[in-house]
C-alpha cells in the first residue's frame, strides 16, 4: 500500500507539472488587448484544431459501436423472460424507458460531438449572437417534462397494482428467512387458514423454527417445508414474508418478485405465475431447469447459499401435492407437548398417524386411557 501511494504521488506531481507547463505555453500566445486586430482571436487554436474536432466525432462513432457491441454481448446475462403477469408488464415499461433514454442520449451526444467538428474555429467565420428564444425554451422544457411524467405515472400505476392488497382468492403462502435458509408454511387443506405465530415461541430444539402458536386450532393442519415451495400456475399467489434474525430479501428472478424480509415487520408480495416448471423446461429444452428463490440482501458469510427451489404446478398437480403433505404435528410428534391440555383432543384429529401408535400419543398426553377414547 505504501509503494502504491508513493507511485500515486509521483504521478500526481508529473501531471501537475505538465498542466503548469501547458498553461504557461498558452499564456505566451495571448496578446495584449491593444495588439489584437479586427480579425484576430486572442485564443486562436493551434494547427491541430481541425484534427481535434474530427477526432472527437470519430471517438463518438467508435463509442456507439462499442455500446451496440457490449449490449449484444451482455444480453445473455440479462434477466430471463418473465414468467408472471406483472413481470411482463414491468419488463415492457423498463424497455420503453430504456428506449426513450437511449434516444435522448444519442441525439444529445451526437449533436455535441458533431458540433465540435462543424463549428470548429475558423478565422473568417462570423459568429451569431443568439441570447434568447422563448419558444425554443418552452419546447425543450415541456417535451421532456411530459415524457418523464408519462414514464413516472405509468411506472407508479404498475407499482401500486403490485403493492395493493392481493385478490381475495389468492393462494396464501408464508416464507420466513433465517441464516441461512428459507422455511415455507402453508395453511392446511382442512380450514385453509394460517395458525398464529409468535417469535417468543421459536424453539429450534423442539423443531418449532417458525414460532407457531399451538394454542390456535388453525395451526394444527398447517404444513411446512425447508426444501421447496410449490405454487399453482395462473392463480394469484400472495407471499407473506418475514425474517427471524437479520435482513433478508426474497428474490424470484423469473417472476420479477423482490421484497425484503425484515425482522419484526412482516412484508408481502403477490403475483400470478404464467408458466409451469414443465413448460419452462420444454421452452428452454432443459430438463434440469428449476425456478429458484434466492436471498438478495447480504445476511452473513453463507448468504450466497441461501436458495430454495420453486416448483410451479398446474392446479390439479398442486392440489394433489397439498393433500399429500403431512402437517407440522404429524412431522414432529414431539410438538404435541406444546399443545395446551385443553386443546389436545382437537389436535389429535389432525394427526392420523398416531392411530397406529396410541402408546406414543399416550406418552405425550400422559394418559393412555384418555388417548384411546380420543382415537375412537
Amino acid at each position: 500500500m505504501t509503494i502504491f501511494l508513493i507511485l500515486l504521488a509521483i504521478v500526481f506531481v508529473i501531471l501537475t507539472a505538465l498542466v503548469v507547463a501547458k498553461t504557461q505555453s498558452i499564456m505566451k500566445g495571448v496578446k495584449p488587448e491593444a495588439e489584437v486586430g479586427d480579425n484576430d482571436y486572442s485564443g486562436a487554436p493551434d494547427k491541430f484544431n481541425s484534427a481535434n474536432g474530427a477526432g472527437l466525432f470519430i471517438f463518438w462513432i467508435m463509442t456507439m459501436i462499442g455500446i451496440v457491441w457490449s449490449f449484444n454481448d451482455a444480453k445473455k446475462y440479462f434477466l430471463p423472460e418473465a414468467s408472471s403477469e406483472h413481470g411482463v408488464e414491468t419488463d415492457y415499461w423498463f424497455w420503453v424507458s430504456m428506449i426513450v433514454i437511449t434516444i435522448a442520449f444519442v441525439i444529445v451526444n451526437t449533436a455535441l460531438f458533431l458540433f465540435s467538428y462543424l463549428y470548429r474555429y475558423k478565422k473568417d467565420r462570423v459568429v451569431s449572437f443568439y441570447p434568447h428564444n422563448n419558444k425554443l425554451e418552452v419546447i425543450w422544457t415541456v417535451v421532456p417534462a411530459v415524457i418523464m411524467a408519462g414514464l413516472v405515472f405509468t411506472g407508479l400505476r404498475v407499482w401500486n397494482k403490485i403493492m395493493d392488497d392481493a385478490p381475495a382468492d389468492a393462494e396464501q403462502i408464508e416464507i420466513m428467512g433465517k441464516q441461512f435458509a428459507w422455511t415455507v408454511r402453508y395453511p392446511g387443506v382442512v380450514n385453509n387458514k394460517f395458525g398464529k405465530y409468535n417469535f417468543k415461541l421459536i424453539d429450534d430444539a423442539a423443531n418449532n423454527i417458525l414460532g407457531v402458536d399451538f394454542a390456535d386450532e388453525n395451526t394444527y393442519d398447517d404444513f411446512s417445508s425447508t426444501t421447496e415451495m410449490h405454487i399453482p400456475v395462473n392463480k394469484n399467489v400472495l407471499l407473506k414474508i418475514r425474517a427471524r434474525d437479520v435482513l433478508h430479501s426474497v428474490f424470484i428472478p423469473h417472476m420479477r418478485v423482490k421484497m425484503d424480509a425484515v425482522p419484526g415487520m412482516p412484508t408481502k408480495f403477490w403475483f400470478k405465475p404464467t408458466k409451469t416448471t414443465d413448460e419452462m423446461r420444454a421452452e428452454l429444452s432443459n430438463g434440469e431447469f428449476d425456478y429458484v428463490i434466492a436471498c438478495t440482501e447480504i445476511c452473513g458469510r453463507s448468504h450466497y447459499g441461501m436458495k430454495l427451489k420453486l416448483i410451479v404446478d398446474d392446479q390439479e398437480t398442486y392440489d394433489k401435492w397439498k393433500k399429500a403433505q403431512k402437517n407440522i404435528l404429524t412431522e414432529n410428534p414431539g410438538l404435541m407437548t406444546k399443545v395446551p391440555d385443553n386443546m389436545k383432543a382437537i389436535a389429535m384429529k389432525y394427526v392420523p398417524a398416531v392411530e397406529a401408535e396410541p402408546a406414543a400419543v399416550a406418552t405425550v398426553t400422559g394418559d393412555a386411557g384418555n388417548t384411546s377414547k380420543i382415537l375412537k
